[in-house]
């Protein structure tokens, strides 16, 4: 008689990723306070499409004035292929985002090359802001910029 013996092993898989954004969103003190519209995308330094990595708005928010009639409000993003985006995007739309330290992930299937990567926010009764860091693919040192109202720190880390 003949004994198989199997043995099983269980990794939990991690995505590959190219690199990470950091996206910190500022406490502001101010009597009404609505956190911010983010999008994070990237544009080819060499021309081309952007390619949005998340959008964070009112995704519940229905009825005559549905959360995405504010996108527009991120200007920059929405002239640069916001308005083509099919909403909700799978894996990029999001809720928004409390104040605090915010985690995206670069995705490995972005091709190597140059990049601009940004950030922009609007928020309610509040400023907009925009900031751009150079981005190199794969990503091999890491980068920050800082913002001045709706933004704090932004920073590119390596995978």
């Amino acid at each position: 008689m003949k004994k198989t013996i199997a043995i099983a092993v269980s990794m939990a898989a991690t995505p590959a990723i190219a690199g990470t954004v950091t996206v910190t969103i500022p406490r502001i003190n101010v009597a009404e306070y609505h956190v911010p519209y983010v999008a994070v995308w990237i544009e080819p330094k060499a021309g081309g499409p952007a390619r949005t990595l998340a959008l964070w708005y009112d995704v519940d928010k229905r009825g005559a004035e549905p959360g995405t009639k504010w996108l527009a409000d991120l200007r920059t993003w929405w002239r640069k292929g916001g308005r083509s985006l099919n909403l909700p995007a799978d894996g990029v739309s999001g809720a928004t985002r409390a104040p605090g330290a915010h985690r995206i992930a670069i995705p490995a299937s972005v091709k190597p090359g140059s990049y601009t990567l940004f950030v922009e926010a609007a928020r309610e009764d509040g400023g907009r802001e925009l900031i751009s860091l150079p981005l190199d693919i794969p990503t091999r040192a890491a980068a920050k910029a800082s913002g001045k109202t709706e933004l704090g720190a932004v920073s590119l880390s390596p995978r």
